[in-house]
């Protein structure tokens, strides 16, 4: 089959130096990027919906992961450490430190808010 697209001119420098090993590439990054099975969002949901909605500093400061979510983001953590994270799970692994860095900051503004209050 062929296909015909536009890239940059940089990416196409880059795309014409692999030569023949190109499809060997490309069907590598569809591999990678493509999910064998949906990622399950549930837990980060919940948590983006509960800050969303205004709560209390005291339902902020009592966020917790539950123990799955602990248990997948060490199992990620170990991965990443050990060098053997796929890029589905990198993004994977990104996503929830981004999530754990916005509840860390919402628990400070929340902290500072009960203090302010006191």
């Amino acid at each position: 089959m062929q296909i015909i697209l536009e890239v940059p001119d940089r990416l196409g420098e880059k795309l014409h130096a692999l030569g023949d090993r190109l499809p060997e590439v490309l069907d590598r990054a569809l591999r990678e990027l493509t999910p064998s099975e949906p990622i399950s969002y549930q837990d980060d949901r919940q948590i983006v919906e509960l800050l969303a909605s205004q709560p209390s500093p005291e339902a902020i400061l009592a966020i917790r992961p539950t123990p799955a979510l602990q248990a997948r983001m060490s199992e990620l953590l170990d991965r990443h450490k050990s060098g053997t994270i796929s890029t589905r799970e990198e993004v994977e692994l990104d996503r929830y430190l981004l999530l754990e860095h916005w509840v860390r900051l919402a628990k400070a503004h929340a902290y500072k808010r009960l203090q302010t209050a006191a």
